[in-house]
Parts: structure tokens; C-alpha cells; sequence
């Protein structure tokens, strides 16, 4: 008997050295776990004893109040920071929070504090699942008092639309199109600055899927605003179109965290909102043509194939659906890659856009090839930036400057194999057209 337990203990001796060998050598899924438990801890903390900044809950509840009340003309829809300027699907969502909430503020913190670490479960994920980052970076995601002001103090939509953001990169990175499309359409429903990932998506769905697979996918999106923009489209069109989509709003260049630098008279001007456009479409191809579709030849070599592909099917040659499956570093990367370039270019960026590109900024950074004290401190530079309120000269320009430089570390670092399987992008199709 004595000689079994001896043996008992040994044996679960050895057990328990080899999980703390595991844990040693694999310190990012427990260190994900610590990570999210010390956020929600933070986020009780913020909650209980950070006093609450009123901006736009109010004017959230009043516009939701005129919605639940029967009015359907978006030009009617107003709170005291001015008129309604999101779609549909954030009347439908923070209906459901003010019937959750009663339209309090502290039973609303608490949602978006959940909302907060789902948002950062799904982020961490993501980062478990690509494996750019080491372990001990992931703590980078927590560190930006900004970022936990938007979600629990501010309670901004931005959260809600970047959660819904993510949610759907997952879906993308487990190939779920379909269904990935729908969540985008979704976040986007809810804040328009989702389709800063619009171009990089795109050009994903057609290297992974053939041109029917790339329409119905677009088609179940666009079914989504359809459906979520009914009653106003069928009550008031105009107003609701103009209103929920105007892509042509001037923000307030006092608020502008970007480019407060610029003269107000320049910043207001259509010059300079045009000049900003085609050096967002500019920068896209570039990246496009030279790192995101440099394996495949180049943009036009994949947009070529795919006329390709489109004539064989006409032609009952190649009946069969031809989609790919992606690598998931080169869907977040490109995903990342086309938002950043969008944030860069964007002629305004207030305090709570921070989150749109937050959760990528150690990915992005981890993808040039700096040292990591560099990275660190760009990381650093950033958060300081968006912490100096009110912006000015200096906050703005060191902002563009530091995005600028992690822009050219995207821009010189090797761009990732797309697909899985080693097969070559011409040879499969040149089989295919013989």
C-alpha cells in the first residue's frame, strides 16, 4: 500500500511539473484570462468611484424618447447636442437600453462595462488566434484610460458599433462570410464609421470567394439596412437617407484631435476634405496592389482572375464554387491595415473615434519590423495624444507624425502569405483555365 501511494504522489508530481511547464512555455491563454479578470476588476472600480461625464447620453435618450413615441421622420429626431445622424439600427439598440436601464445612468454603465470586457474577450481572441503579439503585450490592450472612459464614463454608440466590428472579424477569420457580412452590416447600422473596413473587406471577400459567393454575400448586408431602415425609408425617405447617411458632415474643428493643427478656415474647406479622400483611395490601392495582393501579382492579377473565373462559370467550364480559404494574419492584417489608412486620412477625429482603431494598435505595431522599445513608445505616444484635452498644435501633429511612422513600418514589412496551403495563386487558376 505504501509503495502504491508513493507512486500516486510521484505520478502526480509529474503532473503538476508539466503543467507549469506548459504554462511556462505557453504563458498567453493563462495570461489572457489574469488579464481580463484584473479589466473587469478596473472597470467595477471606474464604475464605482469615476464620476460620470455627461456628453451624449441625454441626447441619446431624447432622440430613442421620439422614436418610441411614433416619430419617423429623422429630421424631428433631436436631443440637445442636435439632430439624429445615426442609422436606424442605434434607435433599435438604445431603445432596448433605455428599456433595460429605465434611462439611468449608473444601470448604463454597468451594461457597457459588460459590454467593455465582451469587447475585449472577443479582441483577445483575435490576438490568441493570429499570434503576432507576445504574451506580455496583450497587457497593452488594457492600458488606455481613454478607451475605458469611452465604454463606462461616456457610453458612447462608437462601442457598441466596435464591438459589433469585431464580433464580426471573428466570423470573417472562421471564413463565415455570410454571416459576417450580416454583423458588419449590422455595426454599421448602428455608426457609419464601420465602413472604414468596407475596401479591405471587400478585397478579402474576392480572394476567398468566387463572384456569386461576393454578390450574395453583399446582398445579405444591404438586406440588413433594408430591413433596419424600413419604417423610415417607407414613411420619410429623404429625411431618413440624408440624415442617417451624410457623408458630407463638417465636425467642429475645436474638437478635432487630429488635425487641430490646420487653420479652421482650411479645415472646414472642401479642398481639404477632397485632398484627404484621394489620399485615403490612393493609399488603398497602394497597399492593395504592393502588400495586401503582392503574392497573387498584384490588384489587377486577382481582379483579372476573377473575370477569369466569372467567364469559365458562364461558360459551364468551371461550374463549381472556387473559394479560398484565407490565412487569418492576412484577414487581420488587411482588415487593420485598410482602417488605420482610414483613421489617418479622416478630417476629424473626436475623443471617443479612439476606439475605432485602439484594439489594432499593438497588432499593427507588432507587424512592423521596430524594435519593441520603439513600439512601446509609439504605443505610448498615441495614448498620450488622446489623453491631452483639450488637442492642440503639438497633440496633433505628434499624433499624424506617429501614425505616419507605424504607417511605413506596415508599409516595409513583409507582407504574409494569403492562403492556406502552399499552392501558388497563378498555377491553380492557369490549371483551371486549361
Amino acid at each position: 500500500m505504501a509503495a502504491k501511494s508513493a507512486a500516486a504522489i510521484r505520478k502526480n508530481s509529474h503532473r503538476s511539473d508539466h503543467f507549469f511547464q506548459k504554462l511556462i512555455k505557453h504563458p498567453k491563454l493563462p495570461f489572457a484570462f489574469a488579464l481580463l479578470f484584473a479589466d473587469s476588476i478596473l472597470v467595477t472600480l471606474i464604475i464605482a468611484y469615476v464620476p460620470y461625464t455627461k456628453i451624449d447620453w441625454d441626447a441619446y435618450m431624447s432622440q430613442v424618447t421620439g422614436f418610441l413615441e411614433g416619430e419617423r421622420d429623422y429630421s424631428n429626431l433631436k436631443g440637445d447636442t442636435g439632430p439624429l445622424v445615426y442609422p436606424a439600427g442605434f434607435l433599435y439598440i438604445y431603445s432596448a437600453i433605455q428599456y433595460v436601464t429605465g434611462g439611468q445612468v449608473y444601470p448604463a454603465q454597468i451594461f457597457f462595462g459588460f459590454l467593455y470586457m465582451l469587447d475585449l474577450a472577443i479582441v483577445v481572441f483575435i490576438y490568441l488566434k493570429t499570434d503576432v503579439v507576445p504574451w506580455w503585450a496583450l497587457s497593452l490592450l488594457s492600458l488606455s484610460k481613454r478607451v475605458h472612459s469611452i465604454f463606462v464614463l461616456r457610453l458612447f454608440n462608437d462601442c457598441l458599433a466596435t464591438t459589433l466590428l469585431h464580433a464580426a472579424l471573428v466570423s470573417i477569420i472562421y471564413q463565415k462570410w455570410h454571416l459576417g457580412l450580416v454583423i458588419f452590416s449590422g455595426a454599421v447600422s448602428i455608426k457609419m464609421n464601420v465602413l472604414l473596413y468596407a475596401p479591405p473587406l471587400l478585397l478579402l471577400m474576392v480572394k476567398a470567394m468566387d463572384i456569386v459567393g461576393v454578390i450574395s454575400a453583399l446582398a445579405g448586408a444591404a438586406l440588413v439596412q433594408i430591413v433596419i431602415g424600413l419604417p423610415f425609408v417607407l414613411s420619410h425617405p429623404a429625411s431618413y437617407i440624408s440624415k442617417a447617411f451624410d457623408l458630407g458632415r463638417v465636425f467642429i474643428h475645436f474638437w478635432s484631435v487630429n488635425f487641430k493643427f490646420v487653420p479652421e478656415e482650411i479645415f472646414v474647406s472642401k479642398a481639404f476634405a477632397l485632398s484627404l479622400l484621394v489620399a485615403h483611395l490612393s493609399l488603398l490601392l497602394i497597399f492593395a496592389h504592393y502588400r495586401w495582393c503582392r503574392h497573387e501579382g498584384g490588384l489587377f492579377a486577382v481582379v483579372h482572375s476573377k473575370i477569369i473565373q466569372l467567364k469559365l462559370r458562364v461558360a459551364h467550364r468551371n461550374p463549381s464554387p472556387t473559394n479560398r480559404v484565407l490565412q487569418t494574419d492576412h484577414i487581420v492584417t488587411t482588415m487593420f491595415v485598410g482602417n488605420f489608412i482610414g483613421i489617418i486620412c479622416a478630417r476629424s477625429l473626436h475623443y471617443q473615434f479612439y476606439s475605432w482603431y485602439f484594439y489594432s494598435l499593438p497588432y499593427l505595431l507588432w507587424k512592423t519590423p521596430f524594435p519593441t522599445l520603439l513600439r512601446v513608445l509609439l504605443f505610448a505616444a498615441v495614448e498620450f495624444c488622446w489623453n491631452v484635452f483639450p488637442s492642440n498644435s503639438f497633440s496633433s501633429i505628434l499624433l499624424l507624425c506617429v501614425h505616419l511612422i507605424i504607417l511605413g513600418g506596415l508599409w516595409i514589412s513583409s507582407p504574409e502569405y494569403p492562403y492556406v496551403g502552399k499552392t501558388t495563386y497563378k498555377s491553380s487558376f492557369e490549371k483551371k483555365a486549361r
